[in-house]
């Protein structure tokens, strides 16, 4: 699974139905509106690295109101759960 990253600038007036639209496209698993420098993170998850490239510039882009994205292909993921798992080798809890 390759997972993309996108950070989003849109017209201030429309972020949520904007954010809906996004997260109504196929390959987008989630849309966060945050403060900063974006108004909106999408998190782009597909099987091919191809497929990036349908979903963001092909349509997230498109979106009316999209103004601009900055886009970060995510190399591995580390988790809570992975870390604790790794620290708790041979270890229970119950114990």
């Amino acid at each position: 699974m390759i997972t993309a990253i996108v950070m989003v600038s849109v017209e201030s007036d429309q972020i949520p139905e904007i954010a809906q639209r996004i997260a109504d496209l196929e390959g987008v698993s989630e849309v966060y509106s945050v403060a900063g420098d974006v108004d909106l993170i999408a998190v782009v998850r597909v099987r091919e690295f191809d497929e990036i490239a349908e979903v963001i510039a092909g349509s997230l882009s498109k979106v009316p109101g999209v103004l601009d994205t900055d886009t970060h292909i995510a190399f591995r993921a580390y988790s809570r759960h992975d870390l604790d798992a790794a620290f708790s080798i041979g270890y229970s809890a119950g114990e």
